[in-house]
């Protein structure tokens, strides 16, 4: 997604983020997009655990 971008481009959005937001925004923003991620990698985790758990139960139903 980002792979095209290059250094100056990201650059002129970074200045462009700081110029729009102001020095004062752009940690709060930072911290809510990471508490974000964070949020989203877990439900995927938890997900994808269920998933699996379903799975193994499944293959234990069928050896019996």
């Amino acid at each position: 997604m980002f792979s095209n971008i290059g250094v100056p481009g990201l650059i002129l959005i970074l200045t462009l983020a700081l110029i729009i937001f102001g020095p004062k925004k752009l940690p709060e923003i930072g911290r809510a997009f990471g508490q974000t991620l964070k949020e989203f990698k877990k439900s995927t985790r938890e997900l994808t655990d269920d998933v699996m758990k379903d799975i193994d139960d499944e293959k234990k139903n069928l050896t019996k």
